[in-house]
Order: structure tokens, then sequence, then C-alpha cells
């Protein structure tokens, strides 16, 4: 049986401790945790929310407005990951993508026996809409694929499908990445200081959001060799194109904002990924693709200012009725 406990977020959410064995990337034991908000009466569908890089769960409103649509809301923090991280792990580390599969088949079936078999839409954002997707590249070529296992589609918030930056980051500098994780994987790289993003989004800085902070740090967890070479093959595995078997909605903003100190632009803009980049290989999903530019979105969209937040929000919606998820 499926034991739950109450959840920070409060009144009406509960977590469920997925365990996971021994890591192999040699960091102890690890776990993933499923949050659960408080179902609807008439339940139709399921959905189950996967988190980015430096994230975790903790939208509230998202989960609001899945269930007012009569979803069952289920999150998922990864191991090493928000309320999954323990003592003495690094944060956010896997040294392959792929290692998220365990957590993510025990969730899809949780999910499946706690709302009898239900369509499971999937929902992921940035790193999170990168790992997903690879998932259910492999999920759809077991026996009867990814339908069979109950998904009906899969909607990606800003994911991260190639290396933002400089061309020659993502050729030379790739390769000079991939050499020094084979030697020291978790070792972390001298990347430039930024909280722009982070203060744009919470009450302490810009923002009008409460989220953890030891969770989710203003300016990012570091970044290991190691896990970006993970990433990095992830990216080349989805530029070979994948067939997730389902539909997919793509939200990005119209445009992108780096920079490393807070300005009324970033409000408007991602901060964090090249949305030129995100449409480019929005392609390679397979199945029948639908990209949506948000403008003014954030990175993350769904925690926009108000206006791109319900223009999201809206297509979400609107997608879901095109695709029969719902009526």
């Amino acid at each position: 049986m499926t034991r739950w406990v109450p959840d920070e977020l409060g009144d009406g959410y509960e977590q469920h401790t997925i365990p996971l064995g021994d890591d192999p990337d040699g960091e102890g034991v690890v776990e993933a945790t499923l949050v659960r908000r408080a179902a609807p009466e008439d339940v139709r569908a399921a959905v189950i929310y996967v988190h980015g890089f430096s994230d975790y769960f903790f939208q509230k409103e998202m989960a609001d407005f899945f269930a007012e649509r009569g979803f069952a809301f289920y999150a998922l923090d990864l191991r090493k990951c928000g309320r999954s991280r323990r003592d003495g792990q690094t944060g956010h580390y896997v040294s392959d993508l792929a290692l998220y599969d365990a957590e993510l088949d025990a969730a899809l079936e949780i999910v499946r026996e706690e709302t009898a078999g239900v369509p499971v839409l999937l929902s992921a954002h940035s790193t999170g809409g990168l790992i997903v997707p690879l998932w259910l590249d492999r999920l759809n070529r077991r026996p009867g694929g990814t339908r069979g296992a109950g998904v009906s589609g899969v909607v990606l918030n800003s994911p991260w499908f190639d290396l933002q930056g400089k061309p020659w980051m993502r050729t030379v500098g790739t390769q000079v990445i991939g050499l020094v994780a084979k030697v020291r994987p978790t070792a972390m790289m001298k990347l430039p200081a930024t909280d722009a993003y982070g203060t744009s989004l919470h009450v302490s800085g810009h923002g009008e959001w409460e989220f953890n902070t030891v969770f989710k740090p203003l300016n990012g967890f570091p970044v290991a060799y190691g896990w970006l070479t993970a990433v990095r093959r992830g990216h080349a595995r989805l530029h070979r194109g994948l067939d997730i078997g389902v539909p997919s909605l793509v939200l990005r903003s119209t445009k992108s904002r780096f920079a490393r100190a807070w300005s009324p632009e970033v409000d408007e803009a991602d901060a964090v990924l090249d949305v030129k980049q995100i449409a480019r290989w929005a392609g390679c999903l397979g199945d029948a693709v639908t990209v949506v530019p948000v403008d003014k979105a954030r990175h993350d969209v769904f925690i926009s200012k108000a206006e791109p937040r319900e223009a999201a929000y809206a297509a979400v919606d609107a997608w879901m009725r095109a695709q029969g998820i719902t009526s």
C-alpha cells in the first residue's frame, strides 16, 4: 500500500517516498518523492508534473488548474532534488538521465493504480522537459508502447533541447566537458554567478512566488561536469529523433534575455534557455507536436506575470480539448 504523509505545501497536499535503492553514482541510498493534491470528486484524467534543474514542485496554482478540469494532480521530485535530496548528496546529480526511468516508472504505476487507469498526461519543465521525452521514447519501445502504459500526451514548458551559449560550447566545449567528466564527474564548473532569474521570481526579490530557497536557490545549484555530460548525451539522442508515441504541446517564451543581475526585461523573457533552440528541435519529439510561443513569458511560463501566465494556461486548455484529453 502506498503510504502518504502531509506535505510542506499544507492542507490538501501529501507526499510519498519512492525508495530507489543504492545510488549507481555512489552517493548512498536514493529516493524520489511523489506529491499529490487532493483529487476532485469526479476524476477524469491524471497528470504527473516533473520539475527542472535547481527546482522542485511548489506551483499550487498549476495543480488547481488541472484539478478544476477533473485531473488528479501529482508531481515528482526526482532523486537528489527538492524533497528527495539527502545529506551528503550532490544536488540534482546523475551520470545518466536514464537513471530517472526508475522513479518515472514507479510514479506512473502508482498514479495508474490510484486513479483506476484513467489517461495520464505528463507535464515537465526545462531539464524535466528533456528527461521526460527521453523516458517516453524508451517506454514507447516496450510492449504496448506509451499508449498501452496509459499515457495520453505531454506538455513541455520551456524544455531544454540544446545547450545555450556560443556555438563553440556545443562542439569543442562539449568535448572538453566530457573529458573532464571522465576523471572528475562531480567536480563543479566555474560559471558566472547570477541570481537574475531567481530574484525575478521570489517575493524576497522582484517576484510574487513563495518557495523553499534551499530546494530552489535563487542563484541555482552548481553544475557538475558529469551531470552536464549526461544532459549533452540526452540532447544528442533527442537530435537524432525520438518517437514518444503521444502528442505533445511545447510552450516557450518569444525571446531570451540573459543577464547576471535582475532588470525589468528579465521578467518578460526566458532568462535561462535560448528559445530559438526550443523551436528548432521541437520536431524531434515524434508524433504530433504543437508549439505555442507565449509573449512576455519567463523561463517557467507558469510562473510568469499574470498576462502571459493566463495565455499559457489558455493554450494548455485549448490543446487538451483538441486532443480529446478534456471535453
